[in-house]
């Protein structure tokens, strides 16, 4: 069963039940010092149950309450959030012991690894960053930090990897957990380096900390961590964890609460060291130069990176062709970024025709949505779109209009636009409302939405993306059924409106 993501652009809707106040002392700051608030914030209340109180701990914190829902262990190193899941745990009947397969048991996962800390309190008893996992997984993660891997040496049941980096700045081997709980592991790290801040100068780094509260991890790591927030948002079985452990505990998961303070603590560039402020029109949001982009190499195939939280993915592409140093060269394909909150106003790009063929287009879209057009010609060209002005977080691809024409990207940059004057429709309502309407099978797939309720007096249905953008309208859409076919929407979560009734859906 797929999870639900949760964002909080309704009112709401992604919230944990912090209490009144918590994070009042952290209103204002930025930077460095809102990560100094924080910590004292979550240090303050802190009960340490010690090492073994986690058994207690996970009874109430680790249960699957979202896919299979079947009281059993929520591991995210076996977990298959579309299918069946390879194995399952009882909450005190499959604790380790000894284990030599996956499924033998279940065990405590450091997901900052507790050598670095020699297994000292309360960091060894804290529940915020060690989830249960199945020993024989657990035990092949070891102690190596998280990342993206390149060439796999291991992988577990549900598709967890161990191998060599293909994170940029790193070189060793990493462990990549599936996509589906990439932002759980960054927000857990998050936690963990903020929570510890004053004790990270004694810790060793094991290639993942820094050894100074600030910023309070390795430069590459951040980079991983921030792309993998930004690509994962909060879920509701993250949020239902942060309100067990803060029974259980007493203290909560900042970056669960409020996922905004990760870029307001570590920017949108982890190289500025600084926090933002409320963006505008007028401020830098995203520059990439793809000086980390992988190797050079003639051959064409789907290249990955990422540099300052933003993930990238370039299909069809080399990236042995310049314009300013390194470039990367798409022919029958698209460059295409991962989320990136804080909007997009303006896109500036330098393109360039290489080799032989003829000038042509790229399209510029946002969301999904064509904004406008960059061309390019066999001289290096660099062109602005401006007023873009999408708000929230945004995607944002170069799709080619040509097969076969290989055009070099460089110098990619586009700047932040605030919610306060984005140019698109606001969905008029606050909160999504499912009184009275189920969808089903939700993730959506092909194409289609079956409602069922009292639908017979709808007398439009809208869909809408989560910046408020209307994507679609059917006027009396269950005249002669209970579907809506919807139009080509991209992997994200969407709201359908049926006259004043809102409900969420997921396509992936």
């Amino acid at each position: 069963m797929k999870k639900i993501i949760l964002f909080s652009v309704f009112a709401g809707l992604a919230q944990a039940q912090a209490p009144a106040g918590y994070y009042n002392s952290a209103s204002g700051l930025s930077g460095a010092a809102l990560k100094t608030a924080l910590s004292t914030i979550i240090s303050n209340g802190h009960i340490d149950k010690g090492y073994n109180g986690l058994w207690t701990g996970y009874k109430t914190t680790d249960i699957d309450r979202d896919y299979e829902n079947d009281g059993s262990i929520l591991d995210i190193y076996s977990e298959k959030p579309t299918g069946p899941d390879p194995y399952k745990y009882m909450p005190g009947t499959n604790q380790c012991g000894t284990y030599s397969t996956e499924g033998n048991c279940y065990n405590r996962e450091h997901v900052v690894p507790q050598s670095l800390f020699n297994q000292a309190s309360p960091m060894v008893a804290d529940i915020h960053f060690i989830r249960a996992t199945d020993g024989k997984v657990n035990g092949m993660r070891s102690n190596y930090p998280y990342g993206k891997v390149g060439s796999a040496s291991f992988t577990s049941k549900n598709g967890s990897k161990l191998g060599s980096s293909a994170s940029s700045g790193y070189s060793g081997t990493v462990f990549e957990p599936i996509d589906e709980f990439k932002g759980d592991v960054a927000r857990m790290i998050f936690y963990f380096v903020t929570r510890y801040q004053s004790k990270l100068s004694t810790f060793s780094s094991g290639d993942m900390l820094g050894g100074s509260t600030f910023p309070g991890l390795q430069s590459w790591e951040l980079n991983v961590l921030l792309a993998w927030h930004n690509q994962d948002p909060v879920s509701q079985a993250e949020i239902k964890r942060n309100n067990a452990s803060y029974t259980y505990q007493g203290n909560r998961n900042p970056f669960i609460d409020n996922p905004n303070y990760v870029n307001q603590i570590w920017g949108s560039s982890p190289s500025t060291g600084g926090g933002t402020t409320t963006p505008n029109p007028s401020t830098g949001c995203v520059n990439e130069t793809f000086e980390t982009i992988p190797d050079s190499n003639a051959s064409y195939t789907t290249r990955t990176w990422s540099n300052g939280g933003v993930s990238w993915t370039a299909t069809d592409s080399r990236t042995d062709q310049t314009i300013n140093n390194k470039a990367i060269t798409v022919r029958n394909g698209s460059l295409s970024s991962g989320s990136s909150s804080n909007g997009i106003g303006s896109l500036t790009v330098t393109t360039q025709l290489k080799f032989s063929g003829s000038n042509g287009t790229f399209d510029v879209k946002v969301n999904g949505t064509t904004v406008g057009t960059i061309p390019y010609d066999t001289t290096a060209t660099t062109t602005t779109i401006n007023n873009i002005n999408v708000s929230g977080n945004v995607t944002v691809s170069l799709v080619n209009n040509s097969s076969s024409n290989r055009v070099a990207i460089d110098d990619l940059k586009w700047t932040c636009y605030s919610t306060g004057t984005a140019r698109q429709a606001k969905a008029t309502v606050d909160e999504p409302n499912t009184q009275g309407f189920k969808i089903s099978p939700n993730p959506v797939t092909n194409q289609k939405i079956f409602v069922n309720g009292d639908i017979q007096n709808v007398k439009k249905a809208e869909i809408y993306n989560l910046q408020g953008k209307i994507l679609q309208t059917v006027n009396q859409p269950f005249k002669t059924g209970n579907s809506i076919r919807t139009q080509n929407l991209g992997q994200g979560i969407y709201i359908l409106k049926l006259d004043n009734t809102t409900v969420q859906f997921l396509v992936k």
